[in-house]
């Protein structure tokens, strides 16, 4: 055998033993990795730290660990952890290298998917918003105003992670860069080549860097670069050799790598929920694995998009809250059908752990909480906003606002007499992504991204005019990532172009996180005004957890019955957006940790359409604790029909 094409590991400092230090190799001869000099498969499983809440990484990555995996992959989403230029946050569930030293700890080698682009189904693919100030920036190319940026980021990044490498006895056996790079349109080698060496730069010449991209030549052929070793992604249900013959176009030697075997599939807002069914899924695992091949399966565990950090697909379509993908582990974390099967067929390719695996987090149904209408969010505007207004003759988009996710409030006075129904209309389609109108005080319909650029209204001349804008979720994938949010062109009144606006940002999660909503309840209580059902407005309450019952809090879901559309925060904490009457999720998970056994429990609803209750109904308002999640429920869109596995689909 002649000599054998390696990239090595190089030691440098140690995380565990100064004096032992690992090898991880590509061996192009005998087309493996080698890991200590041994020839070496991972099998592994994606779970994103940014989805999962500190509080039960552990668990999590134990019952990986359990199902025979030897390796996790995870991305590292750039917005979350500088969600404002040049401040950094690696805290709390942004702790990454708290998360690393755990998967050491337990064995779980790390797959690290560093960026600056991971697509992953969050917001902007990761890029931060901010990133969009200038309008003219092409992202993810050799824009000197993209990169400028990603070099900062990478400097503080990159030294973070490289103690973790495998050769400084971390965990880390492969770090990618960029992801499906060749699905994107700038098709811009420079930019590889500049990440190339900045990557290198940080970490090291010896280090296997790697790219993902689609199972197709023509993605290879603008997503791969010299240096960086090629692998691609697929799913279930097709001709596994022909599909790696993807690779070998780009690789013609080295081991297989399918770095994203979807076990599942992504949802939106009014489609049908993704199920792939486990059968489908252990069949071709076990292909791929008799082939000799490495795998990731994504997703493994897919967690929850809480607060605003879901993404959104093109033509726009947003992504729920629930990040459950069906995956062998359920969005709470426990143990499926799937998990099973999975397990069973890693079972046959090698020795599993010993010992059972951990079940499912108890789960608890705490049963209806009342709500109080507090006031609407026109009223309770200064207040929300505490940069105060801003005047503009056009209006400004959240980025000029310097404000990137959330909800802002527009408002004008209407110039002319409606009395009859007058269009109010975004002739370009500029409302990203969903505005809710008001003239004064009274709901006048919704105006929706690609949906309904058009409403009639009524109102007199001097009548206020309130939208409350909501941001959806950016793109997350292809051309359409450069996502600006708010009212991004003109909106129009009959033939008027509307100008002159008041525009306030809103921190609506600091004032929830304050307390400071539930101390003006108390202030007020006595002396609220009605408010109409169909306004957006906050609805309050308060519970405690029961008494008497052993290891509680538990995790819960929480349903809206009679609900329609919003946010909810319990304690402060951003659990994230739910839509009942669009679907397919209908309950929100609630991770145990966010609960109190000590004190009273606050939940504060933010109901953007209309609640069960108000001046016309005469109801009760209540959400609901139940123990059982649902995330199938009646979608608006029936006629939609899912081509599972082809991430190309939604443009097509």
């Amino acid at each position: 055998m002649g000599p054998s094409l390696w990239l090595s590991l190089a030691a440098s400092s140690c995380l565990i033993s100064p004096s032992l230090s690992g090898s991880f190799q590509i061996d192009y001869d005998n087309d493996c990795f080698r890991k200590d000099g041994k020839k070496f498969r991972y099998i592994s499983g994606s779970i994103h730290y940014s989805r999962v809440p500190r509080y039960y990484w552990k668990d999590r990555l134990l019952k990986m660990y359990m199902a025979g995996l030897n390796a996790i992959q995870t991305y590292v989403p750039w917005n979350y952890h500088e969600t404002i230029p040049g401040k950094y946050d690696f805290t709390g569930n942004r702790d990454l290298e708290s998360f690393l030293k755990i998967c050491n700890d337990i064995g779980l080698l790390v797959i690290l998917r560093a960026g600056p682009f991971i697509c992953a189904e969050w917001d902007m693919g990761g890029l931060p918003a901010w990133l969009l100030q200038k309008k003219s920036v092409v992202l993810r190319s050799s824009d000197p105003d993209y990169l400028r940026f990603v070099h900062k980021w990478m400097d503080v990044l990159l030294p973070k992670i490289k103690p973790f490498l495998y050769q400084n006895n971390g965990p880390i056996i492969a770090v990618q860069v960029e992801n499906e790079y060749g699905s994107y349109f700038a098709c811009d080698y420079d930019y590889l080549r500049y990440l190339l060496k900045l990557f290198r730069y940080h970490l090291g010449d010896e280090v296997v860097l790697f790219t993902t991209d689609g199972a197709g030549k023509g993605y290879l052929k603008c997503g791969s670069l010299q240096g960086l070793y090629a692998t691609v992604d697929f799913g279930p249900g097709g001709n596994i050799s022909k599909l790696f013959e993807a690779q070998r176009y780009a690789e013609p030697h080295g081991p297989m790598v399918n770095s994203e075997f979807y076990t599942g599939w992504l949802d939106h807002w009014g489609k049908k929920h993704s199920v792939i069914k486990k059968e489908i899924v252990a069949k071709s695992l076990d292909e791929i694995l008799a082939l000799g091949a490495n795998v990731n399966m994504y997703m493994f565990e897919g967690g929850t998009n809480f607060g605003y950090w879901n993404g959104a697909n093109s033509p726009y379509w947003p992504q729920p809250t629930s990040y459950d993908y069906d995956a062998p582990l359920s969005e709470a974390g426990d143990p499926t059908d799937k998990y099973f099967s999975v397990r069973q067929v890693i079972g046959k390719h090698k020795t599993l752990p010993a010992g059972p695996v951990l079940p499912a987090t108890p789960k608890y149904a705490y049963g209806l909480i009342q709500v109080k209408k507090l006031q609407s969010v026109t009223e309770l505007v200064n207040l929300l906003s505490f940069s105060g207004p801003v005047e503009s003759v056009y209006p400004l988009t959240f980025v000029e606002m310097k404000q990137y996710f959330g909800y802002m409030l527009y408002r004008n006075t209407l110039p002319i007499n409606c009395t009859e129904g007058t269009p109010l209309a975004s002739p370009q389609n500029g409302v990203h992504d969903r505005a809710y109108i008001m003239v004064d005080g009274v709901f006048r319909g919704i105006l929706e991204r690609n949906k309904v650029n058009m409403i009639n209204i009524t109102g007199q001349a001097g009548s206020r005019l309130d939208i409350l804008l909501e941001n959806m979720g950016r793109i997350n994938y292809g051309g359409g990532i450069h996502d600006f949010k708010g009212l991004v062109t003109n909106l129009t009144l009959a033939s008027n172009i509307l100008t002159n606006w008041t525009i306030y940002s809103l921190n609506i999660d600091k004032a929830v996180a304050s307390g400071y909503l539930n101390k003006f309840q108390r202030k007020t209580s006595e002396a609220l005004p009605k408010v109409n059902a169909s306004v957006p407005a906050f609805y309050l309450g308060t519970f405690k957890i029961p008494n008497g019952i052993p290891d509680l809090p538990q995790d819960t879901y929480l349903k809206f019955p009679g609900w329609t559309k919003g946010q909810v925060w319990i304690n402060g904490f951003n659990l994230g957006r739910y839509w009942p009457a669009r679907g397919p999720q209908i309950t929100l998970y609630v991770p145990a940790h966010i609960l109190s056994t000590s004190a009273v429990n606050n939940i504060t609803v933010l109901e953007l359409e209309n609640a069960p209750c108000g001046i016309e109904l005469n109801a009760v308002c209540a959400v609901e604790f139940v123990d059982t999640p649902v995330l199938n429920g009646t979608t608006a869109y029936t006629n939609f029909h899912s081509r599972a596995f082809n991430k190309q689909s939604w443009h097509e």
